[in-house]
């Protein structure tokens, strides 16, 4: 019962964050500014963020429940603390300000947590790391797409 009351706070959490997010970014991905970039051949269409962004935070909630069950300390909360306040201001910084280095090394910060979570907990957490992996593999993908548009704008 204890996991399933984690899982909800933590999706409540991560879900809020996304919608914070999305509501800094102003119009973001629609804005001309945005539309207007030389973007990454490999820049997937808009309707792939949505879905991706669901499947991430619904298997990273399910990953900060079982870590925060086994480890209810403030250490496991400030790395959750740091990716959630790096995950909603890159969206600000990049689309509504259009400091795209900031924002490259906003989402380097952001990359290098979601890989110290993996490393750190991977013995302690054994498969159920699986479910930080999206995110971690989503995160370098938009990490390279932000390098793209710096080099390449």
């Amino acid at each position: 019962m204890k996991l399933l009351k984690y899982f909800i706070i933590f999706l409540v959490i991560n879900f809020g964050a996304l919608a914070l997010g999305s509501w800094l970014m102003d119009n973001g991905p629609q804005a001309d500014w945005y539309a207007n970039l030389n973007k990454a051949p490999w820049t997937p269409p808009g309707w792939v963020f949505g879905a991706a962004w669901t499947t991430i935070m619904l298997c990273f909630s399910g990953y900060m429940a079982y870590l925060y069950k086994q480890f209810p300390n403030t250490n496991t909360l400030v790395l959750f603390a740091l990716q959630l306040v790096l995950n909603i201001i890159w969206n600000y910084i990049f689309f509504a300000q259009h400091f795209v280095l900031v924002g490259l090394i906003t989402i380097l910060a952001l990359t290098l947590v979601i890989a110290s979570f993996t490393i750190m907990y991977i013995k302690d957490l054994g498969a159920k790391t699986v479910l930080i992996i999206p995110y971690l593999i989503w995160i370098c993908i938009a990490t390279s797409l932000n390098g793209y548009i710096l080099l390449n704008n």
